[in-house]
């Protein structure tokens, strides 16, 4: 009788400290997130198993090209996986399937989306950003509901960005979809 109760103090412990260790990271460090949809394709594929940095963010600003997680906006149970294209502050010009940007300082940069698939040649849009706001889109344009569709990502809403793709195992890497953007 007393093995047995040596042992279920032992897995008691062991409950105990592996709540008290994985619980903070879950919440505060990083999350696990599986790609679902087509909006990111090819750069992610629906399935696709991914770590998402939930700290980097409290300590940097997000940056234009980053793949990030958040809550949908007007629905805060959901989540989508898209890339920063426009800053707090910038305008983002959609003309004719070109992505520029009309940063802060009133420079005008055009971005270099060789990752997306290309939209509808027609289309055109001007959305000018608040202090606080992000402008996502989806690397598969024609397949995804973005910021072109229901408006500027709050910066509350990001939950963190894709920081390590673990599946599939073909694909494992740091910073998957990463692409360096005129800042």
């Amino acid at each position: 009788m007393k093995v047995l109760g040596t042992a279920f103090r032992e897995i008691i412990t062991f409950v105990v400290l592996a709540i008290v260790i994985v619980v903070p990271v879950r919440l505060f460090v990083a999350q696990p997130f599986v790609v679902e949809g087509e909006s990111m394709f090819p750069t992610f594929d629906s399935g696709d198993y991914l770590i998402v940095d939930q700290l980097s963010y409290r300590f940097a600003d997000p940056k234009r090209g980053d793949v990030v997680v958040f809550r949908y906006p007007n629905d805060e149970k959901v989540f989508y996986i898209k890339r920063i294209i426009g800053l707090p502050g910038e305008t983002v010009h959609v003309e004719k399937g070109v992505t520029s940007v009309t940063k802060t300082d009133g420079t005008r940069i055009t971005l270099d989306e060789s990752y997306v698939v290309s939209e509808d040649a027609t289309y055109t849009l001007d959305r000018a950003l608040g202090s606080d706001q992000f402008f996502v889109m989806g690397d598969n344009r024609p397949r995804s509901s973005d910021s072109r569709t229901w408006g500027a990502l709050p910066r509350h809403d990001l939950m963190g960005r894709a920081y390590l793709r673990l599946l599939p195992a073909s694909d494992i890497g740091v910073l998957p979809g990463s692409v360096s953007e005129p800042q």
